[in-house]
C-alpha cells in the first residue's frame, strides 16, 4: 500500500508524494512525479529521433537542393551588389551538396571545396554565409578564430568550434555532418611573417596547422560543451568529409601585397595607365593564394581552401540600396517597427544620402548604416508611441540634428 510522503503534489498530473510515486521539487512551483518524469524522457527520445529521420530523409533527396541560378537568385533578395562573390558560391554550394547526395559509385572521388572570402569589414562576408544556410536549411554556425588556440594552451580546442555546430542542431550528429561552418577573422590566425617561425606561433600558425585535419575531412573528437578536453570526459566522434566550411577575413593590408605582385609585370611601354588606376582603386578583385601566402597563411590551409573569390569595397550607391532594398533592409525594419504602433514612417531621399555618407566616412561599410540609423531613431522610438501622430518623416536636418546630438562627430574625431 502507498503511503504518503512530504504531501508535495505533481503539477501535471495532481498525483500526490507517496512511496509508488514519489514526487520530487524541480523548481520553484514546480513540481514532478516519477511517472511524468518519465513520460517527459520518452516524449523528447521520440521527438529526437523523428527530427533525426526527418533530416535523414530530407538529406537523401537530391530534389531538394537548388540549382546554382535559384542559389543566386535568393541571394540577390538579401544581398545588395557582389556578384562575382555569389556567383563562386552558389556554385560551390551547389556541387558541394551534389556530392554528398551523390549514390554513384564509381572510382571518381569528388573531393569538397571548401571556400575563403577576402574583402574589406562591412561587405556582406557573413551575410552571404548566413542567407546560404538559411535557403538549404542545414545547421550553420559562426566561429570566431581569434579565440582558438593550439592544444595545449590556454585558448579554445580547435575541435570546439564542431561544440557549436553540434548545439544548433540539439547534438544529432548526422545533421551536423551535413552543416556549414563559418571561420570569421581567418586572418587574424595568420603568422607574423612569410618565413617559417623558430618559436612557437599557438594562436596563429599553431592553430591554422590543427585546422587541416577539419578542413580536408577526418573523422574528430569533440567535446560536447566546448572548452578543453580532459581524460574523463566522454568526446563525440564527427565526421567533417560531407562538412562545409567557409572562411572570412578582412585581410587589411593585403592590397600592398597585390600591388606588389602585380608591380612585377608591369614593365616596358606598353602598361596601360587607365589599368593601372583601376587597380589601384580596388586591387582585392586580383587576390590570388600566393597573395594569402605572403600574408602569413600557411600553403597546406590555402591548398585546403580551394576557391578563392574577393568582395568588393561598398560605395555610395551600394550603401543607398541596402538601406532600402533587400528583405530585411534596415529602413524596412524600421518602418515595421512604427508600423505596429499605428504609424507610418518616411525616409526621404537627402537623409538616406547622409547616412549613406556618413557609412563611407567612418569607413564601417554596410555594418555601420545601423548604426547610424540607430543613432538617428533612438529619440523618435522613444517619443512617438506616447504621441497620437499616425506620420513620421525622417529629413537630413532630422537625421544631421540627431547625429550632432549624439556626439558622432566628436566621436568620429577622438578615434
Amino acid at each position: 500500500m502507498a503511503v504518503k510522503r512530504n504531501g508535495l503534489v505533481c503539477t501535471m498530473c495532481g498525483n500526490v508524494d507517496c512511496t509508488a510515486t514519489p514526487v520530487v521539487k524541480v523548481l520553484e512551483g514546480l513540481n514532478l512525479c516519477t511517472d511524468c518524469i518519465s513520460f517527459i524522457d520518452e516524449s523528447r527520445d521520440v521527438q529526437l529521433q523523428q527530427r533525426k529521420n526527418a533530416g535523414k530523409s530530407k538529406a537523401n533527396t537530391g530534389k531538394s537542393i537548388p540549382k546554382p541560378k535559384e542559389i543566386h537568385d535568393f541571394l540577390n533578395q538579401y544581398i545588395i551588389g557582389q556578384e562575382d562573390a555569389k556567383k563562386y558560391l552558389s556554385v560551390a554550394v551547389y556541387n558541394h551538396y551534389k556530392r554528398i547526395n551523390s549514390t554513384a559509385d564509381d572510382d571518381v572521388d569528388v573531393e569538397k571545396s571548401n571556400i575563403i572570402l577576402v574583402g574589406p569589414t562591412g561587405t556582406g562576408k557573413t551575410l552571404l554565409a548566413k542567407t546560404i544556410a538559411r535557403l538549404l536549411d542545414v545547421p550553420f554556425t559562426i566561429v570566431d578564430a581569434t579565440v582558438l588556440t593550439e592544444a595545449g594552451y590556454v585558448g579554445e580546442d580547435i575541435e570546439s568550434l564542431l561544440t557549436r555546430l553540434l548545439q544548433t542542431c540539439d547534438y544529432d550528429v548526422e545533421r551536423a555532418q551535413r552543416g556549414i561552418v563559418f571561420i570569421d577573422e581567418i586572418d587574424k590566425i595568420a603568422r607574423k611573417s612569410d618565413n617559417p617561425s623558430i618559436t612557437r606561433d599557438v594562436s596563429g600558425e599553431g592553430v591554422q596547422q590543427g585546422l587541416l585535419k577539419l578542413l580536408e575531412g577526418s573523422t574528430v573528437l569533440v567535446p560536447p560543451n566546448g572548452g578543453r578536453k580532459h581524460p574523463e570526459q566522454k568526446l563525440i566522434p564527427v565526421d567533417t568529409k560531407n562538412i562545409l566550411f567557409i572562411c572570412g577575413g578582412a585581410f587589411d593590408g593585403i592590397e600592398r601585397k597585390i600591388a606588389s605582385r602585380l608591380n612585377t609585370h608591369v614593365v616596358g611601354y606598353g602598361h596601360d595607365e587607365r589599368s593601372k588606376k583601376h587597380q589601384r582603386d580596388n586591387l582585392m578583385k586580383y587576390v590570388m593564394p600566393q597573395d594569402l601566402k605572403s600574408f602569413g597563411l600557411i600553403p597546406e590551409i590555402i591548398g585546403r581552401l580551394p576557391v578563392l573569390t574577393s568582395l568588393e569595397p561598398l560605395d555610395k550607391d551600394a550603401l543607398l540600396r541596402i538601406l532600402t532594398e533587400p528583405k530585411n533592409a534596415i529602413t524596412r525594419q524600421y518602418k515595421k517597427l512604427f508600423e505596429m504602433d499605428g504609424v507610418e514612417l518616411e525616409f526621404t531621399e537627402d537623409a538616406l544620402n547622409l547616412i549613406a555618407d556618413k557609412a563611407i566616412e567612418y569607413k564601417l561599410g554596410a555594418r555601420g548604416l545601423r548604426s547610424i540609423v540607430e543613432t538617428i531613431m533612438v529619440d523618435a522610438m522613444y517619443e512617438v508611441p506616447s504621441k497620437s501622430e499616425k506620420k513620421f518623416i525622417v529629413d537630413a536636418a532630422y537625421a544631421a540634428s540627431q547625429l550632432e546630438k549624439a556626439h558622432f562627430e566628436r566621436t568620429r574625431l577622438s578615434d
